[in-house]
């Protein structure tokens, strides 16, 4: 083995291969993974097999290195598009001090730009301390490098290098993406896992899509970036596959795309504003206030990198004094210097950004905050520009989730009818409602009302299946079920039966007793109302009968409708679609 390494090294032999990453809300190839084979006629020729050999041989740094050089070249050659994803391992990473010069003298030979490469950081079992490895991680992102964690859930450590490391991107490993369409527990590993990316700022990859039906399920969780045969297989010069175009065509005819604000990163609040350097005057600074009456705050810049904030007013303030400017004119700024301002890269979400600024104090939001770019200083951000925006955000996610339930609404169930319409798949469509709900809050009010309407969206979560079942809240006392579920009708069945029976805790014992309760109708009528029920009207959808979902809609209102004329909680099936499987099951 030893002998095939040291002929590696000398003369050469490894095939590079690229993977696409794709965006998934784009399109886009967002980048791609450089992939390694050995010698096709070696027993090395497999990448597990080649490193392990290097390990056992004590090459390890060598063959990692001859790998980056091998996939530099070659990626520049072939011209592709986005990122370069090259594989790394701790052990090397730490261990050689002239890798950092060595990668990027091997750039800039090709004409890569550093801040196109993104070092993926494998689970190899080394020994370095998560401090060790945070420091050389500094060194390189210095440079402009960017760095991911892979393979995320495989090693033990994964989670604990995610929260110390804090990734620019986090690869899931494949094994919760396989079947994830039918695995509730991968799913809700995945959904936490995507809760904890949108809160740290790191974007995710979900690795090994080998189905539409995962591919669906990713991009309907909102997942980033994607990567696997469905999408591409790895090739020297990589192409999409037909499967993957179908699924991108189709779903952008169909959809209605999210608002671009719920993308919205910190670089949005940018304000290209001069800077100081610490070595400047006083009055330097506040000449510049004076040339820019609507600058609210200066950065104080060294080498390019901030290092404190000043504010417009303290320093105005403190030079309106007497001798003030006679006294400390000259000095350098510093001196009124805010030295632990909130800085944040451009990259970093709104929401997140929103939290730093609460944790940082009042006082940040007349300072405002510092935007760099990989640590250089970019511009300044002001308190004011992130609650227009935050406002902004709130009144664009009405139209996505409803504010009460937090369930979606009526665009992503909308989004969610086409893309089953366009699988042409049969589903059934449950409109749910609530009856003698008007009467109800004229009685109890409407505090309780918003009690009878969380009571009924946490039973319908307990009783679909999300892993083949969609649950949408349309407003108001209106939800909307999507079900693929085969035991679709009992599930309805145990949620009238568990709304009937939890109902009553919301209820006045009295009114319970006498079967409902008297008040004003429309008309002014004081009338006997009945105890609030629940009506669902359900219809068979087939994309041959349903061109879009206002269809779907408009089919399930009318099954509804016919719910609501029959007493007490209810039913109503409409099966008139015609014979199909799924309707025989059912009436079996």
């Amino acid at each position: 083995m030893t002998s095939l390494l040291l002929d590696i090294l000398r003369h050469g032999g490894l095939h590079s291969l690229f993977q696409p990453i794709l965006d998934l809300d784009t399109g886009e190839i967002h980048g791609h993974e450089g992939l390694i084979r050995g010698p096709s006629d070696s027993m090395l020729h497999a990448p597990l097999a080649l490193l392990r050999a290097a390990d056992q041989a004590g090459m390890r740094a060598e063959i990692e290195i001859l790998c980056l050089d091998a996939l530099i070249r070659e990626f520049s050659k072939a011209a592709l598009p986005g990122l370069l994803f090259l594989n790394l391992s701790p052990s090397v990473l730490c261990t050689d001090i002239a890798l950092i010069g060595h990668l990027l003298g091997a750039l800039a030979e090709h004409g890569l730009e550093p801040g196109r490469v993104v070092i993926e950081l494998t689970e190899d079992g080394s020994q370095a301390s998560q401090e060790t490895l945070a420091a050389t991680l500094n060194r390189f992102q210095e440079t402009g490098l960017r760095f991911a964690l892979d393979d995320l859930g495989e090693g033990f450590s994964s989670l604990r290098r995610w929260v110390d490391l804090q990734p620019q991107y986090v690869k899931i490993d494949k094994h919760f993406i396989s079947g994830l369409n039918q695995d509730p527990l991968k799913l809700q590993f995945v959904r936490s896992i995507q809760h904890i990316a949108s809160n740290s700022g790191a974007r995710l990859i979900a690795e090994g899509i080998e189905t539409r039906a995962e591919f669906s399920m990713v991009r309907e969780l909102g997942i980033a970036y994607g990567q696997g045969y469905f999408i591409a297989r790895p090739s020297a010069l990589p192409g999409l596959t037909l499967e993957v175009l179908d699924a991108l065509k189709s779903r952008v005819q169909g959809r209605n795309p999210a608002p671009a604000a719920f993308m919205v990163q910190a670089s949005k609040l940018l304000i290209h504003a001069p800077a100081v350097s610490p070595r400047q005057s006083n009055e330097t600074a506040l000449d510049l206030f004076v040339a820019n009456p609507r600058l609210h705050a200066l950065a104080v810049v060294d080498n390019e990198r901030p290092i404190g904030l000043i504010n417009r007013y303290i320093l105005i303030d403190h030079f309106s004094r007497v001798f003030i400017r006679e006294l400390h004119g000259k000095r350098h700024c510093v001196q009124f210097m805010d030295n632990t301002p909130l800085i944040v890269d451009k990259s970093t979400p709104i929401e997140e950004l929103s939290k730093l600024v609460i944790h940082k104090g009042k006082a940040t939001f007349t300072d405002g905050f510092i935007i760099t770019d990989h640590g250089k200083y970019l511009g300044l951000g002001s308190g004011y520009d992130l609650m227009e925006v935050i406002m902004q955000l709130q009144i664009a996610a009405a139209r996505y989730s409803n504010p009460l339930t937090m369930l979606p609404g009526n665009v992503p169930i909308n989004n969610h009818i086409e893309q089953l319409l366009e699988t042409h798949a049969p589903f059934w469509a449950a409109y749910c409602d609530l009856d003698s709900f008007k009467p109800f809050n004229d009685i109890y009010g409407y505090d309780r009302g918003d009690e009878v309407i969380l009571l009924l969206a946490g039973i319908l979560k307990d009783h679909v299946d999300t892993s083949h079942d969609f649950l949408g809240h349309i407003g108001g006392d209106d939800f909307f079920i999507l079900f693929r579920s085969e035991d679709w009708e009992n599930r309805c069945q145990r949620i009238l039966e568990r709304f009937e029976a939890r109902v009553c805790e919301l209820l006045d014992p009295r009114h319970i007793l006498e079967g409902g309760y008297y008040s004003e109708d429309r008309c002014g009528r004081t009338v006997f109302h009945p105890l609030p029920s629940l009506s669902i009207g359900s219809v068979l959808v087939d994309s041959e009968f349903y061109p879009s979902h206002h269809e779907v809609s408009t089919a399930a209102a009318v099954a509804k409708k016919q719910a609501k004329k029959m007493p007490g909680n209810s039913l109503f099936v409409e099966r008139r679609q015609g014979s199909h499987p799924l309707v025989n099951s059912v009436a079996a």
